[in-house]
This record gives C-alpha cells, sequence and structure tokens, in this order.
C-alpha cells in the first residue's frame, strides 16, 4: 500500500473533525476522498501530507511510519485549490522551481520541466508568468510543479473548485488521461459526486469526520451503505417506502399495468434526456427518461400514469437501513 490510515483521530480544540479514520490506498491508484463540507476531507488529507499532526493514530506511506515526519521529509506533491504561484517567475522557473531549491544540476532540470510541460499540455507557455495565464492553466502548472521532484504521493485539495463548470470539466477529464500516464499515487478531496464517480478508481465517503464507505465508483453508487450515500451519491425518488434512482424509474399509460398511480405534474427537456415531475399521494417525484420513451408515451401535465422500479434497479428500504 502507499498509504496506510489507522486510527486517525484529530480535534480543533474540543472539536473531534477526525474519529477513528483508517484508510488505504494502494500504490498507483487515483482515490476520491468524498463527501458534504465539514465532513473531514481536507483534514485527512493534510494529515497524510503532514500539515497536521493527528491526536491519535497512525500514517505509513509506503511501508515506512510517517506519522511524525515534517511535510519535506514524506515525498508528497501537494496541491491547493487556490493554487499560489510565484507571480514574477515564469511558468518554467515555476516548475523548475522544487527541482532548484534541491541543487539539481541545470542539465538535469531543464529536460525534466520540458517533458512536464508537454505533459502538461504547457510547452508553449514556457516563458510567460502566471498572471498571463488562464485558471485551468494555473491548475496545470501546479500539478507539473508537484509532479517536478517525482513525489511517491500526489495530493490534490478541490484543485478545481475555483474554476468554472465547462473548465472543470475538461480538466478532470485532462487529470484522469494524465493519471493513466505518470501512475503516481493520487488522492484528491472533491464535494462533486460526478467528479469523484469520473475520475476516481476508489472512493473514499467521508462525513462527520468518520469513513462512511469505500469501493470502487460503481460499487459505492449502485450499492450504498445507507440511505445518505444513497442521497449524496445522486438523485433519488421516494416510492413506497424505497429510495430508488430516477433513471431507474419506469413510466406506463397502461391503468392497468403494475406500479403505483402518479400524476404528471411537468415535463422538463434536458437534451437527449428529460425530467418527468411526478405527484405521488400529493408528494413531489421525478423520473428520468429519454426522450423517445415521451415521444413514445405522449406525456403531459395533468395525466394519469403508473410507476415502478425497473426490473434491474436496487432500490434501498427507507424502514431498514
Amino acid at each position: 500500500m502507499a498509504i496506510e490510515v489507522r486510527n486517525v483521530v484529530k480535534r480543533f480544540g474540543v472539536t473531534p473533525v477526525l474519529r477513528d479514520v483508517s484508510i488505504d490506498v494502494a500504490s498507483g491508484s487515483l482515490t476520491a476522498l468524498l463527501g458534504p463540507s465539514g465532513g473531514g476531507k481536507s483534514t485527512l488529507l493534510r494529515v497524510i501530507a503532514g500539515l497536521e499532526i493527528p491526536d491519535a493514530g497512525t500514517v505509513a506511506i509506503s511501508g515506512a511510519d510517517a506519522t511524525n515526519l515534517p511535510p519535506q521529509k514524506r515525498n508528497v506533491g501537494f496541491v491547493f485549490q487556490h493554487y499560489a504561484a510565484f507571480k514574477h517567475m515564469t511558468v518554467f522557473r515555476n516548475v523548475a522551481f522544487g527541482l532548484e531549491i534541491r541543487n539539481r544540476p541545470k542539465d538535469e532540470i531543464r529536460p525534466r520541466v520540458r517533458e512536464l510541460l508537454e505533459l502538461v499540455h504547457l510547452e508553449d507557455f514556457a516563458d510567460r508568468y502566471p498572471a498571463q495565464l488562464s485558471g485551468g492553466q494555473r491548475q496545470r502548472m501546479a500539478l507539473a510543479r508537484a509532479l517536478a521532484v517525482e513525489p511517491q504521493v500526489l495530493l490534490l485539495d478541490e484543485p478545481f473548485g475555483a474554476l468554472d463548470a465547462q473548465v472543470r470539466k475538461e480538466l478532470r477529464t485532462w487529470l484522469r488521461r494524465l493519471h493513466d500516464e505518470v501512475h503516481v499515487t493520487t488522492v484528491f478531496v472533491t464535494h462533486d459526486q460526478e467528479e469523484a464517480i469520473e475520475v476516481a478508481d476508489t472512493i473514499v465517503v467521508l462525513a462527520d469526520g468518520q469513513v462512511k464507505q469505500i469501493g470502487s465508483p460503481d460499487e459505492v453508487y449502485d450499492n450504498p451503505a445507507d440511505q445518505f450515500i444513497m442521497r449524496f451519491l445522486g438523485p433519488v425518488t421516494e416510492l413506497e417506502g424505497h429510495l430508488v434512482r430516477p433513471h431507474d424509474i419506469e413510466i406506463s399509460t397502461d391503468g392497468h399495468g403494475g406500479g403505483i398511480s402518479a400524476t404528471v405534474s411537468r415535463v422538463v427537456r434536458l437534451g437527449f434526456e428529460v425530467r418527468v415531475e411526478l405527484l405521488i399521494d400529493q408528494k413531489e417525484a421525478w423520473a428520468q427518461v429519454t426522450r423517445s420513451t415521451i415521444d413514445d408515451l405522449d406525456l403531459r401535465p395533468g395525466q394519469a400514469v403508473r410507476v415502478r422500479p425497473s426490473p434491474s434497479a436496487r432500490p434501498l428500504a427507507l424502514s431498514t437501513r
């Protein structure tokens, strides 16, 4: 394992922020720490980095006890949401900085920085200054600088959180491709469920300072441990005491078919997919279907329909979990 966290407790004053947290991060993996604000994600990342010392528990990196080591002796790279670049230095010098302070020879630094700039698609921006870059380009420069010293572990604290939605989406696709090229063990913090599911190999769900579930994106999404995780990882609709994903709901206009009675309140077309807002026993619910389904059923507001989970759905019973 690249990272082993065991029974970590961290308090700020009397407030426990991490409560007996244990996780393993496999070498070469891309792991997301996912959860709501205040759940302990960033604190756990800072404990791994050595920026916070736990009140109890241990942290091992590449098999060696790192619990009390300072950050500079852990061989980790760290990228924050708001990246503090050296404004008076060019992109090239920013990326080279970590190598320069380690007194690496210049004939080693130059090809290494050029290689990294190509890796993050900034080779044409080497002579520019940070103020001349977009937000997304600055974050790519930050990643190149973190990778320059060849860390054993790369830690990213909401690296794209300050960027607009479209740039964020482009960068997370790029991050996945970058990781597949360099294979450095990476842990990133996010509160964006879609980001975690799209990018990560493993998702660690944290809330209230505790690990709620660990698994692959498919495992966590398809088999949530409880109602909180199911609700947090995506939209849900309540049907007869069960939580169901809106895309797992079938709609029928056959009054004699199975399922339960509902009334269509609104049909919202969102590109290829369509959101059908429903009233079930005077409670609001919704289903997500394709445009072809809507065209076949010719759904309209006020129409009576029947709804039921699809055969492949995995409803979560409200009464038992």
